[in-house]
């Protein structure tokens, strides 16, 4: 099911970003809103994305879509990007699935206590649901020679961690992914890249109360500002193709 918002046309063509909850996603898609792009917004619950697409229209003037999709299933995965490219082409994919909502983190669980169906999900999201999204979206920029693919990973892409065993071989494989299509499709004029966040993303902070942080422990306890990291996203879609860069290690406070 596809909703839209309304603020102004944009021009710039179609940037989704898959995993948008209160924080990193809905920053990521409130930055790209601002820069002209026409979003598309999509996670599992519709009911929450619509309210969100209706404060990101409002807010950056922008023509916002919810659309839901449960990044676990193939077919959902589909069928929600062919509402996407009735859309237009995708100029930027923003991978973000079971990462807005990490924070707090997830408990660990011992690995004996792992079932076969939780461990199998972590794969499908992590890494089955980046490869649907990206087959998607794919052709459309490799025909027109252009196009940004970001995956949001973790320190568990990077490190194993004890009781983290899921969580870890998902991102793992999300990273391998990243670096295996970065090397294809740098030579028809695709970006990709990976973001490690390395940390917790905090509540979005006030110009006024990032004043009164300081920088100092009140920022740290926060986490990273999710505005702040979305800028470090764009950072990265707008590299001069000379200069691209295929992972990025963003670390907030909390992870010093």
């Amino acid at each position: 099911m596809l909703r839209s918002v309304s603020g102004s046309n944009s021009s710039r063509g179609i940037a989704a970003v898959v995993g948008v909850g209160p924080r990193l996603g809905s920053a990521v898609a409130r930055k790209f809103a601002s820069e002209g792009y026409t979003i598309a917004i999509l996670s599992r619950d519709l009911e929450k994305l619509s309210q969100l697409a209706e404060e990101i229209a409002q807010e950056a003037k922008a023509q916002v879509f919810a659309l839901r999709v449960d990044c676990a299933d193939a077919r959902s995965v589909r069928e929600a990007f062919e509402g996407v490219l009735s859309l237009g082409p995708v100029e930027v994919l923003v991978y973000n699935a079971d990462d807005d909502d990490a924070s707090p983190p997830p408990r660990p669980t011992p690995f004996l206590a792992v079932t076969p169906d939780a461990f199998h999900r972590s794969l499908a999201v992590s890494a089955a649901g980046a490869f649907h999204c990206a087959q998607q979206v794919i052709p459309g920029m490799v025909e027109r020679g252009r196009g940004t693919i970001i995956f949001t990973g973790s320190s568990a892409s990077v490190t194993g961690f004890a009781g983290y065993s899921d969580l870890s071989c998902g991102k793992f494989a999300l990273r391998g992914l990243s670096q295996s299509l970065a090397r294809e499709f740098q030579p028809a004029g695709v970006h990709i890249a990976h973001v490690i966040v390395d940390g917790v993303i905090g509540e979005r902070r006030s110009p006024r109360s990032s004043s009164r942080a300081g920088g100092g422990d009140q920022t740290a306890a926060a986490g990273a500002d999710p505005d702040a990291v979305a800028q470090s996203y764009w950072h990265v879609h707008a590299q001069d193709k000379s200069a691209w860069t295929q992972e990025m290690d963003i670390r907030s406070p909390s992870s010093m």
